[in-house]
């Protein structure tokens, strides 16, 4: 069983990324979390928003204005590591950029943002809590964009 697994994640680099990212990390989850005030002080500065949530919950609870919608795990929890790194690079232009993601509840975040830490983005954040916790809970607006 150790062998299947092994081979599964050297043919999967990122998985072994992101699983590594999960567990390992999670002691230094809140390092990179920005409460509401803080991502409030990102957008007024035009610090990017990444909004890595699904299609279905861009429509269920929109998004905050400003957004950028760059989806990262699907439904089914597949992803395109390549094609997403490539689309948000066009958004984030260096690795000294600060940006901030969001998600449902700050767990896929928190999972993509030590990734990109990994890659050597220094100034990578998300919204604790995500949009429902983080803004929708805190009587913000969101948009249907």
């Amino acid at each position: 069983m150790k062998n299947k697994i092994f081979k599964f994640l050297t043919k999967k680099p990122l998985m072994f990324t992101l699983l590594n990212a999960l567990f390992a990390g999670c002691l230094f989850a809140s390092s990179f979390s920005w409460d509401t005030k803080q991502v409030q002080d990102a957008i007024a500065k035009n610090i990017a928003i990444i909004d890595i949530r699904t299609k279905e919950e861009f429509a269920q609870y929109g998004v905050i204005p400003t957004s950028h919608k760059l989806t990262f795990f699907d439904s089914q929890g597949r992803y395109n590591e390549k094609q997403w790194l490539s689309d948000f690079q066009k958004i984030v232009k260096d690795k000294h950029t600060p940006f901030v993601l969001v998600c449902a509840h700050a767990n896929r975040t928190g999972v993509v943002a030590k990734w990109l830490i990994s890659m050597g983005y220094v100034n990578t954040h998300d919204l604790a809590g995500g949009i429902i916790y983080g803004w929708i809970d805190k009587g913000l607006k969101t948009t249907k964009k």
